[in-house]
């Protein structure tokens, strides 16, 4: 699909439509997470715009919406709290910087690494975290800064609008898709709140969204390395979180279009988009899961979506404040719940049975990480967890068969990988005082994977050595006779490129001699 035909799609109106949708639901978002990083409203609702503009127009991804996010916020907070506004700002530049050099380096091709109960976890924590977030505007804080649970009439019709809005997004498109049911449930909703005067609290009880146009500012930092190692560690965690949510995000978009993104053009855009934030007072950003899914669900594919969007939310904090303020906050809470229901893979809860349980633990696992912690530490978990586990199951697949052959050498055939975590497996099969004179290893069903492995052979050739025993290997492919003849002396047995057993029967002069130096080398003659 070309950009051309991604910019001006097939059906505008819907592209149109969304990104009006998506912009009403990034105002709260925004405006929540800069709060979190203790930050004015306007911080998260310029990233919002910047991230948004230049991830829609040059991202990999059409149709994924980024902006400010609340994993991102997190990170911030001690940032902001010990150094400075400014230092997040330049926190925010090198962020960009890492995520441009990932993307140029074409390094987003690893997110294959990530397998699918990881994946599974992602989704179902991210779909956790936002159910939680909203939980919070249930509550109220007093003078003191105490919370308490809202109660009584208020929390009556803050639940009745949520209800309503939900119920309205799930049923309308079955009478007609003209028109984003999310977008129908705000406006709707809204306008009876306020003909009707019910009291309930809206945007503009939260703060004002209110601003001008971003205006260039270079972060006031010293440029030396002190300023550096401060805020290297913030901006490799941003970057990582960043990069991971987004490639993330961006392979969930792929699984509900049925379309393909470039993970590393992903990469450089989002790069590009947090770079320019750092100048222009935003907080930084990435991939948004939520808006992502409302922006899918309400017909928008191509790029005007996300652009609609950008500039729809800049229009906001520049004209339309007073009237989105207006907007109820449960009508806002309706719509992210909904978004929670699309997001949790209710199909993972009927695994139990169908998949390996390891398989069930680690989503589980990483759902609950993503909820206590963050993204990045639990998706880099769910790897190591996973790796672990196919490096231990495909250890256990190492066999061999045991026969003589017609000149009476014991011959083995080796099934099964040899690599870090096989080899002990691998030095159980062999009973050196049991065979012939001439043993024979058959590696035409083996492959030797990494220098753990070229150890273990050479313990074996060992083995058989102070057994008065000669060891041979036949069938080793290409990449096995190359990382042998690497190791050099490290690995001393006589590899024989002739397949036939024959021939390693009757052994030529040349290789018997040269099996007596090794003998006579290694006991020190």
């Amino acid at each position: 699909m070309s950009f051309l035909t991604q910019l001006a799609p097939a059906n505008p109106k819907n592209e149109l439509l969304s990104g009006l949708t998506v912009a009403l639901a990034l105002v709260p978002e925004a405006v929540a997470f800069a709060l979190v990083a203790q930050l004015h409203p306007l911080f998260g609702l310029y990233a919002a715009f910047i991230i948004g503009i230049i991830t829609a127009v040059f991202g990999g991804r059409p149709g994924m919406i980024s902006g400010a996010t609340g994993a991102i916020a997190v990170v911030l907070v001690s940032l902001v709290v010990t150094h400075g506004v400014e230092y997040l700002l330049a926190a925010v530049v090198l962020m960009g910087i890492l995520q441009m050099l990932f993307g140029i380096l074409q390094l987003g091709k690893f997110i294959r690494l990530v397998p699918h109960p990881v994946f599974l976890g992602f989704v179902n924590g991210l779909a956790l975290v936002i159910f939680l977030a909203q939980l919070k505007q249930f509550q109220v804080t007093d003078a003191e800064g105490i919370s308490s649970w809202i109660s009584g009439p208020p929390l009556i019709f803050m639940l009745a609008l949520v209800a309503a809005t939900m119920l309205i997004i799930q049923f309308l498109p079955r009478l007609t898709k003209a028109v984003p049911a999310t977008l129908v449930a705000i406006v709707m909703l809204s306008l009876i709140v306020f003909v009707f005067g019910i009291d309930t609290r809206t945007v503009g009880d939260i703060a004002s969204v209110s601003g001008d146009l971003p205006v260039f500012h270079s972060p006031n930092v010293p440029l030396n390395l002190e300023t550096l190692m401060i805020i290297l560690p913030y901006a490799v965690i941003m970057a990582l979180i960043g990069l991971i949510e987004s490639l993330l995000t961006l392979n969930l978009v792929d699984a509900l279009t049925e379309t393909r993104g470039q993970a590393n053009r992903e990469s450089v855009a989002q790069g590009l988009a947090n770079f320019t934030c750092g100048f222009f007072g935003g907080m930084g950003g990435c991939a948004m899961v939520g808006q992502s899914i409302i922006n899918i669900n309400s017909g928008g594919r191509g790029r005007l979506s996300g652009i609609t969007a950008a500039l729809a939310l800049l229009a906001i904090i520049l004209l339309g404040a007073p009237l989105i303020e207006q907007i109820p906050v449960a009508v806002l809470i309706g719509v992210m719940f909904m978004v929670v229901i699309g997001t949790f893979k209710w199909s993972s809860l009927l695994l139990f049975g169908k998949v390996p349980h390891i398989e069930v633990l680690i989503a589980a696992i990483v759902t609950v990480t993503t909820v206590l912690t963050d993204l990045a530490v639990a998706v880099i978990l769910g790897v190591i967890l996973s790796a672990l586990v196919f490096a231990w199951e495909h250890a256990k697949q190492i066999n061999v068969k045991k026969y003589s052959n017609d000149s009476g050498n014991t011959v083995y055939e080796l099934n099964g990988p040899i690599f870090f975590a096989s080899i002990h497996n691998f030095q159980a099969l062999f009973q050196p005082k049991e065979d012939a004179d001439d043993v024979i290893i058959d590696f035409a069903n083996s492959r030797v994977a990494d220098h753990s492995a070229l150890e273990a052979i050479d313990m074996l050739a060992e083995r058989f050595e102070r057994n008065g025993k000669r060891l041979h290997l036949v069938h080793l492919s290409a990449e096995c006779r190359l990382l042998l003849k690497k190791a050099g002396n490290l690995v001393e047995v006589n590899v024989l490129e002739d397949p036939v057993y024959s021939v390693a029967a009757g052994l030529t002069s040349a290789e018997i001699d040269a099996y007596e130096r090794r003998k006579r080398r290694r006991s020190g003659h």
